[in-house]
Parts: structure tokens; C-alpha cells; sequence
């Protein structure tokens, strides 16, 4: 509902293609401008540009004095994109073989991925170089989108999400609503139904100890609803602690699997309604992301050491971004108009104790940091300040409402170093304890779409007993053979 921007959606990657097949190929991606973000640090803005080469070649421009720094990351961010493929086999191999290659040591002299996936994203910079404003740019992606700070968070994770959008960013047309509307009928003729307003309750055992369905309330009528597997994307939390009968949930291996993973950072959204088009206001696709200065370690940790009453005129960071300029059917459904989103992190115990009293103080506390984060956007963009119609905000406690989010979560369980841990990654996989009970979506991969999506590759090869990888790899293949043929017609 949420995505901003998504990379790697070039002709012929293997998310498009997984994304295709997912719509049946009626999903349209729009790419951004090539100066898809913009970092500011303090006074200082940095651009970043997609493409191969100009990726590289514009930030150089940025930091003439760092070029060896930048060659030497780019050079692991490529490690690292070769590399993650394996922490997902780690994940589909069986458990125990994991745990093999582990003990012996032997998953270290395979891939150099796995050190980077256990080595704090700050200590390999630090190595790198000493430039601050660099390693904010380095960084800016995981930190105000996750909430990890770079010493706590996995260098792994960081390249990936940089080398993601490398070669581009695309925006669905229609906005992120279609996403979900091409997928429904590719669903329903396979055979499968989607239902809304049809709350899991509980996820069946039957005397064998094994998943034999789930109980749905719908229309406050409970229905139980029997099937031969139970594929949960609720998240970990939500399926372990409320889905499971309580007999199941303390099985040691459960509650060893609880143990290794903790609840992700919660979010402060905010929603504003502008009147004019974004040729009249002057808006660009471009996302921006914004630090108070450049020791992200310590501007998280102080950040974190706030009481609630002082979030407001202490926020340290933001994102801000226009969907209705990266959408070219916006103004066609919305006439005169334009939209932005603002977001922050935000701890789910700010807003914890409103929870059954959402009252005038929880809603003076919640508009005073959205209005603090509109003035500190308007200086960026002065243009709109007289423009704006409409504000909402969300808290952490939103996410809980709409997404069953246990703690407001944004991206499922904190994607912090320990998860990027081999003994972690193997270990929170698709299949779970209980038998014929598997677990899909971010908790399982990686965070976002991208991360989901193959949370959910992973965990169809399980149910399947099938690397379905090859499958896609055949078929990106053999539509490469098929776009040089078309391309060799063209010509001719």
C-alpha cells in the first residue's frame, strides 16, 4: 500500500519478470528521472542517478577527493548482489546441512557474502573512508526506511538496497492499489479466492499436531476453512504468539526461533492534500531524504533517548516524497491536484499508552510532530505552504489498526545485524515447526516489496519440493533470446 519506488524493474530483470507473471503482465511501471534521490546532510545535497556507470560517475563528481572509497564499495555492493542468492539457498537447503556448512566454517570459504552479511555496515565503512557526509550517502537508504543504525545494521542489506535501484526507479501507474488489483484475477483463475473483511482468527491443528486450516470470522460468524498446507505472511510474531493455539506456542523450537528476532522499527506518516499539479508547483518525481548532520550512529541513539514530549522539536531525520509526480494518471483521477508523504521513525511506545484512549492527547501529540514535519519540509519546498489542503497523520498505532502490526512494525521483525547472523538466516525459514505450517513475506528474506516477493520464492519452493528459480532463470532466458531476436528484426 505503501511502496514509494521500486528498483531493478528494467526490461528483462528478474523482478519484472517475477512481477509479470505475478499480473499476467498488465502492470505497468513507470521509471522515475534519472536523479531518482537526494540526500541533504545538514546544509550539503547529494543527488543519486541511476544507471550502470553514472551511479558511480556522478557520485565521484560529488566526492572528487573519494574515488578509491566509492571504486572499493561498489566493488563489494557488486559482492554482495552476486552473494545474496545464496543467503536465500541457505534458507531452502535442509536445515541440518545448514547448520553443517555453519559449524565447519565451510559457507565462508564458499562466498565472501556471508562475512559481509555479519559485518556491521559502520565498522566496513569506517575502513573505507573517513568522510561522514559520504557514509551518510552510503547509508541513507536502510536508515530512515528500516530504522537500524549503521553500527547495528548488516553491510550486506545496505549494498543490496543501493545496488537495487543501481540501473533505476519505477512507480506503478495508478499508484500502489493496482499492484494488488492485477494480481486478484491471476488468483482467481488459478482457482484460489481473495477475501477482505475476513479476519484469521487461528490457524488449525488437527490431532496429529499438524496445520489442518484456519478459522475465519467474517459478518462475526466464525468458519473454519480446511486446506492440506497453511501459508501464513502475517509475520512471525502475529503467527507464532496469536495464530498458534497456546500449546503450540511454546514449543522450545518456537520460542528458540522468538528468540532470535525482535519487533522492527514502527513509523510517523504524514499525508498532505495540495491544490495544484506538479507543473504548477514545481514537482519532480525526485524522493528526498533528510539528516540533521552526518553521525547517523549517534544521531540515532540520541534520537532513541527522547521522552514523547520532546519527539517534535528533536526529529533528526525524514523522507519526503510526491507520489502524484511519479504517477502520470494522477491528474487524471485527481484534477488540479497533488499529494506528498512525509515520513519518520517512530518507537510504538510513544503512542503505546493511547491505545484504548485515543483521546485529545494522543491527537495534539500526533499533529504536533506531522506540523514540525510539514515546516521542516515547506523549507525545502516554500512553494506549497499556501497550497495545502489536507493533513493526516499516522503513528505506529496506525500500522498496528490497518496492518496487524504487533508494534507498529513497518517492515515486519527488525532487519538488524544478528538477522543477517548465518545460524539466523538459515534458521527463519519458510518451513516452521509445525507440519505443514509455512511462513512467507519480509520476515522470512528481507524487507519491502522486493524482499517479500522473494520471502514468498523461498517459501513456494518449499511447499513445491521445487527450486522454482530455475524455473524464472530458464524463463528470463528465454525472453533474453527472444528480445535479441526481436531487436536483430528491427535492424533488419
Amino acid at each position: 500500500l505503501g511502496i514509494h519506488y521500486l528498483g531493478q524493474m528494467h526490461e528483462n530483470g528478474m523482478l519484472r519478470i517475477v512481477l509479470d507473471q505475478l499480473t499476467n503482465g498488465q502492470l505497468d511501471w513507470i521509471e522515475l528521472d534519472a536523479q531518482f534521490d537526494t540526500v541533504i546532510v545538514g546544509s550539503r545535497q547529494y543527488h543519486l542517478y541511476s544507471g550502470k556507470q553514472r551511479f558511480a560517475e556522478t557520485m565521484k563528481k560529488q566526492f572528487p577527493q573519494e574515488h578509491e572509497a566509492i571504486d572499493k564499495f561498489m566493488k563489494l555492493m557488486k559482492t554482495a548482489a552476486k552473494g545474496a542468492s545464496l543467503l536465500a539457498v541457505l534458507k531452502m537447503i535442509p536445515l541440518w546441512l545448514s547448520k553443517l556448512l555453519i559449524r565447519t566454517g565451510l559457507i565462508y570459504w564458499i562466498s565472501p557474502v556471508f562475512r559481509l552479511a555479519a559485518t556491521s555496515h559502520s565498522e566496513l565503512l569506517n575502513d573505507l573512508t573517513s568522510n561522514k557526509d559520504l557514509q551518510t550517502v552510503l547509508t541513507y537508504l536502510f536508515y530512515v526506511s528500516i530504522g537500524v543504525p549503521p553500527k547495528d545494521s548488516s553491510f550486506v542489506v545496505n549494498a543490496l538496497l543501493l545496488h537495487h535501484y543501481k540501473r533505476g526507479a519505477w512507480y506503478p501507474r495508478g499508484g500502489a492499489s493496482e499492484i494488488a488489483f492485477h494480481i486478484i484475477p491471476v488468483i482467481q483463475k488459478a482457482g484460489g479466492a481473495v477475501l477482505v473483511r475476513a479476519r484469521v482468527k487461528c490457524i488449525l491443528i488437527n490431532e496429529d499436531g499438524k496445520a489442518s486450516g484456519v478459522t475465519v470470522v467474517k459478518d462475526q460468524e466464525e468458519e473454519k476453512v480446511f486446506a492440506p498446507v497453511v501459508i501464513s505472511n502475517a509475520g512471525i510474531f502475529n503467527t507464532y504468539t496469536r495464530l498458534l493455539p497456546q500449546k503450540m506456542q511454546t514449543k522450545p523450537t518456537i520460542q528458540s526461533q522468538l528468540s532470535m528476532v525482535q519487533h522492527g522499527m514502527g513509523s510517523f506518516l504524514v499525508f498532505v492534500g495540495i491544490k495544484g499539479t506538479k507543473e504548477e508547483l514545481g514537482l519532480k518525481s525526485t524522493n528526498y531524504w533528510v539528516y540533521k548532520h552526518n553521525d547517523l550512529d549517534e544521531l540515532m541513539t540520541s534520537y532513541a533517548s527522547l521522552r514523547k514530549e520532546e519527539v517534535a522539536d528533536n526529529i533528526p531525520m525524514f523522507f519526503i516524497t510526491f507520489p502524484s509526480a511519479k504517477d502520470p494518471t494522477f491528474n487524471e483521477r485527481h484534477p488540479g491536484n497533488s499529494c506528498m508523504t512525509i515520513l519518520t521513525m517512530a518507537w510504538y511506545e510513544w503512542a503505546e499508552e493511547q491505545v484504548k484512549k485515543r483521546g485529545t492527547d494522543y491527537d495534539d501529540f500526533k499533529m504536533n510532530i506531522a506540523n514540525k514535519l510539514i515546516d521542516m519540509a515547506m523549507e525545502i519546498f516554500p512553494q506549497i505552504r499556501d497550497k495545502i489542503e489536507f493533513v493526516e497523520a499516522a503513528t505506529p498505532l496506525t500500522n498496528q489498526f490497518y496492518l496487524s502490526a504487533p508494534q507498529g512494525e513497518m517492515c515486519g521483525i527488525e532487519q538488524n545485524l544478528s538477522c543477517f547472523f548465518p545460524e539466523v538466516v538459515a534458521t527463519i525459514r519458510a518451513e516452521t515447526p509445525v507440519k505443514n505450517l509455512y511462513l512467507s513475506g519480509q520476515d522470512i528474506f528481507s524487507c519491502g516489496l522486493a524482499g517479500a516477493l522473494h520471502g514468498g520464492l523461498i517459501c513456494t519452493c518449499a511447499v513445491l519440493k521445487r527450486i522454482v528459480y530455475i524455473d524464472l532463470i530458464c524463463l528470463k532466458k528465454k525472453k533474453k533470446k527472444k528480445l535479441k531476436w526481436t531487436s536483430k528484426k528491427k535492424e533488419a
